[in-house]
């Protein structure tokens, strides 16, 4: 059995407001049922458990919440309602427009926005045509994907709109589920697993204002990046309805202010006195593939922390991923997934000797000072056996580059990408055992 520990935060996880700022510019894409009897006609229970579903203790006490938008929703949400939210007792998909996609019922989370912000901000033209026209009011700019600069994607109408959702969905959340101890809001191309969540959420206490997420930092606010999951107690969840009942104007000119809607929700948090308790590597801003598990962030090593969420998930990476879930809990042996177990089941278990056509992120240049050119695959693997700190490299029109750490990779055409497998093995064999799951619970 795994045992469970409670390290202590470390005292020094240091982020300035600038690198904060530029990893959250980068990472910030645009955005992303159940109903059983409500009065408001929310929500769905799960009544028919057939395999692959199984009992998880504890996510009868949550409520997750997928957000999305019009521009994405039949592209991106399918999946999902196919594998991650396939087995959940309670789930809602909030959008900016409602619609039935593969049997589930989407819901307008902007709903409740004052008419006077609709009628008068220029990031409800979108909205606002939905609403006439249903999809028929669509047009084509509003599918165009913008290039994502440091202020987000400004030129993309759904990105502009997917702001205002933030702070309302926290109310509609809580009037599907009123009882809810916890409120998890996932995006379109989140991935989350429920297990890993369920055993974490365990060990605090709901009562208490909770909100967990990933670090990223906007100016003075530091706050949960909504593509990682964000997740709120029942308390702290409260005290963001309450203030936005009672200030309902103040809430929307913070939000008109700002770009980005998990900043906003972030400050209205702060400002009913409940921090951002920092979750990585917990809670994460990468694919699976491409998060580094064996690096060390705000003085964590990944590797015996459960995985519970990755982001930038495709629909390919979603069942792939829900496919390795499946068969990892489905043996009966294992009640968590850590870091350790997806590397070694995912990462390093598909790698080979060299790949063409793919990227593996190698970064460091091969060549220094007066190094001769390197022109063949062969001496660009020579040029990182000859380092014996080098795990894996790259080569791509003649040029090479190696890298210290180990990643999986993506498909990309022109590279060849090698490992150095002996060495990786090497390093698995004086790895930590992970005799306990490691937690971040204060």
């Amino acid at each position: 059995m795994i045992c469970l520990s409670h390290p202590r935060r470390s005292m020094f996880i240091v982020a300035t407001a600038l690198s904060l700022f530029l990893v959250y510019a980068f990472l910030r894409s645009s955005p992303g049922a159940y109903v059983e009897g409500l009065n408001v006609g929310y929500t769905q229970k799960v009544t028919d458990v057939s395999p692959p579903c199984r009992h998880i203790h504890g996510m009868d006490d949550i409520l997750v919440v997928l957000k999305t938008g019009a521009t994405e929703a039949l592209e991106k949400v399918p999946v999902h309602i196919n594998t991650t939210l396939k087995c959940l007792p309670h789930y809602v998909v909030f959008s900016d427009y409602e619609e039935e996609i593969a049997g589930v019922r989407t819901y307008d989370v902007l709903r409740t926005v004052r008419k006077e912000t609709k009628d008068t901000d220029s990031d409800f033209a979108l909205y606002n045509r939905l609403q006439a026209q249903g999809r028929q009011g669509l047009l084509a700019d509003d599918w165009k994907d913008d290039v994502n600069g440091p202020l987000g994607k400004p030129g993309n109408p759904g990105w502009k709109l997917d702001k205002w959702k933030f702070v309302p969905m926290l109310d509609e959340a809580r009037l599907v589920k009123p009882d809810a101890k916890w409120y998890v809001f996932i995006e379109a191309d989140s991935y989350v697993i429920w297990p890993n969540l369920a055993a974490w959420l365990s060990q605090l206490n709901h009562t208490q204002p909770y909100y967990l997420g990933s670090p990223m930092q906007i100016g003075d606010t530091t706050f949960a990046y909504g593509g990682s999951g964000i997740i709120i107690s029942s308390e702290a969840l409260y005290r963001v309805s309450k203030h936005r009942a009672e200030q309902p104007k103040e809430v929307e000119e913070i939000t008109a202010r700002n770009w980005a809607g998990d900043s906003v929700l972030g400050k209205v948090l702060h400002d009913v006195n409940v921090p951002l308790l920092w979750s990585w590597p917990l809670l994460l801003t990468a694919r699976v593939w491409e998060f580094d598990h064996l690096a060390e962030g705000y003085g964590r090593k990944p590797w015996c922390y459960p995985a519970v969420s990755y982001h930038h998930m495709t629909i390919e990476d979603i069942q792939s991923m829900w496919q390795f879930e499946q068969h990892w809990f489905g043996s009966g042996e294992h009640i968590l997934l850590l870091h350790r177990d997806v590397f070694r089941g995912l990462v390093f278990n598909s790698t080979l000797l060299g790949r063409d056509d793919w990227d593996n992120l190698s970064t460091e240049p091969a060549l220094e000072g007066n190094d001769s050119d390197i022109i063949t695959t062969v001496e660009c693997a020579q040029k990182c056996y000859r380092d014996p700190q080098c795990l894996q490299f790259s080569f791509e029109n003649n040029k090479c580059k190696t890298s210290k750490t180990v990643f999986k990779g993506f498909s990309r055409q022109g590279i060849l990408s090698g490992w150095m497998n002996s060495r990786i093995r090497a390093l698995l064999s004086t790895s930590d055992s992970c005799s306990e799951a490691r937690y971040i619970l204060g």
